[in-house]
């Protein structure tokens, strides 16, 4: 059987490769211990809740219009007028199930044939794989160790070309944790002002910040540059709300009207009931986005320590998000493996800690650990990784 060639071209997920393993040698009875989750560990709030149950005895269980209910987009606009300073108006705003999709909607409206997208490595897994499925040519730039794995807009002016369409910002970053500066981002939007170049930002960890970091969206820099960006964003982080899939873009009403358009003839609306639940999350009490914040905080700041002092381990200590990206590919060579997914598939099968290659996200000599996990499990799961490295060193 032959398939459609847009599908056949896709990479592979190394992540869904050790997520099989982990849970093949979890049926098995071996204890292993996953830090690959791309989720907050804690459950959805009980007022957001409390929304959805509401929502449902009220019979709000229909359709809704493709690009989501009126309330929740000018919830959405109140949200970043209040955090960001930045002006939308409901027809700016286009709701989905989940930013993924949102982000892959986007693509598909922006791109053409041939249309270029600067993606900087590391990268989220989609990124390239969304490009490709929209016909569009990824075009790679690597933010270096030493910059904090950021680009810099001298690499971002060497990468365009008269077929540059978009370039894609991730501030905070998965799988980095770094995050962007207003400096480094006023730049950057000035630049792609200069080419006529769409921004995509996507700022899904917003919330996510650590050590006195603050999150800036790159459509905060002035009008010209808030005119050439689309803002990707949801509630699955912030609001531990992953599985109600809710994420939204904000941006030039023609890019969101082609969306929608699209969203008609695919999704016809994001989930009733879940989209009355995102209202509650971002009308409601805050207080549970910062006690989740503050308990990943508190993680990063026990877990980072033990983390570097493993042989052959090096780590930036990330500024947000959930996860930390270290080199392991001196710890690779000093347990006599040629490469980190081999490292990191050792890891897996004698160690039992499940973590995610780099070479997933474009950086082979990494690897990811979540630490939306609790705290014991984290500890217990680095002393592993600090045994593993020793016993194959002695």
């Amino acid at each position: 059987m032959k398939l459609a060639s847009r599908v056949a071209a896709l990479s592979p997920s190394t992540t869904l490769a050790i997520t099989a393993k982990a849970k093949e040698l979890k049926e098995n009875g071996h204890d292993v211990i996953g830090l690959g989750a791309g989720e907050p560990d804690f459950n959805t709030p009980d007022h957001i809740i409390d929304a959805a149950v509401k929502a449902m005895k009220e019979g709000h269980t229909k359709y809704t219009a493709s690009a989501g209910l009126p309330s929740l987009k000018k919830a959405i606009c109140n949200k970043l007028l209040s955090d960001q300073q930045l002006e939308y108006q409901p027809n700016e705003i286009i709701v989905g199930t989940g930013a993924k999709f949102v982000l892959y909607s986007l693509f598909q409206v922006l791109l053409n044939k041939g249309d270029e997208v600067i993606i900087p490595i590391p990268y989220w897994v989609s990124y390239p794989e969304q490009v490709k499925l929209a016909e569009g040519v990824p075009v790679y730039v690597e933010g270096k160790e030493e910059n904090e794995y950021k680009i810099t807009v001298e690499q971002l002016e060497q990468a365009i070309t008269p077929k540059t369409v978009a370039l894609i910002i991730n501030s905070p970053s998965n799988p980095t944790g770094m995050v962007y500066t207003k400096e480094e981002l006023e730049a950057i939007g000035e630049l792609c002002v200069k080419h006529n170049i769409w921004i995509i930002s996507d700022e899904i960890y917003e919330k996510l910040v650590y050590s006195g970091a603050t999150h800036y969206s790159i459509a905060q820099v002035n009008e010209q540059v808030k005119d050439k960006t689309i803002l990707i964003n949801g509630l699955s982080k912030s609001h531990s709300m992953t599985g109600w899939r809710i994420g939204y873009a904000a941006g030039p009403k023609e890019i969101i009207n082609s969306m929608t358009d699209l969203a008609s003839h695919s999704i016809s609306n994001p989930t009733t009931i879940a989209q009355y639940a995102s209202i509650a999350a971002y009308e409601g009490s805050q207080e549970p986005v910062e006690m989740m914040r503050k308990a990943f905080e508190e993680r990063l700041d026990v877990i980072y320590e033990k983390l570097v002092i493993i042989p052959g381990i090096t780590c930036i200590k990330p500024q947000g998000a959930f996860y930390l990206f270290p080199n392991a590919k001196k710890a690779a060579e000093l347990t006599g493996y040629s490469n980190v997914d081999d490292f990191a598939t050792a890891l897996l099968e004698e160690a039992l800690v499940a973590v995610i290659p780099g070479s997933g996200f474009g950086a082979p000599n990494n690897i990811r650990l979540s630490y939306a996990t609790s705290l014991e499990q984290l500890e217990t799961a680095v002393k592993r990784i600090h045994e593993f490295v020793e016993s194959k060193m002695a």
